[in-house]
């Protein structure tokens, strides 16, 4: 029987240091004018709105802040300083469809997302 030595050695990893993101480069400009990313940014743009009116954020309207409140049943716009304003009975991805009553008739009304005007 042959009695072995045990050694241990300490080995060293360097790592490669990364002088620019060349990996992440697709080799290709991209085209601002291009149809698709004309459609692209028209898709975000529609998505940041509708996020911030479901959000409930301040939006202005003929110098009156308004905001949407939502709820089970659809949800309401209330304004800042004289309180409920209409029911909202449909929210798309551009337009905002409200109804309220004036005098026992039914007035409806209609927001376009793309026009309104929010507050920060």
């Amino acid at each position: 029987m042959t009695k072995l030595n045990k050694v241990t050695m300490e080995v060293k990893v360097e790592k490669a240091i990364k002088v620019d993101n060349r990996v992440n480069n697709t080799g290709r400009p991209v085209n601002k004018k291009s149809a698709r990313q004309i459609r692209l940014n028209k898709q975000a743009f529609y998505s940041n709105v509708n996020d911030k009116f479901v959000s409930g954020n301040a939006f202005k309207v003929k110098n009156d802040v308004y905001t949407y409140s939502a709820s089970k049943n659809g949800g309401c716009i209330v304004s800042k300083t004289t309180g409920y304003v209409c029911n909202v009975e449909y929210v798309g991805r551009t337009k905002v469809k409200c109804y309220t009553f004036v005098l026992g008739k039914q007035v409806k009304v209609e927001l376009n997302l793309k026009t309104l005007e929010f507050v920060s």
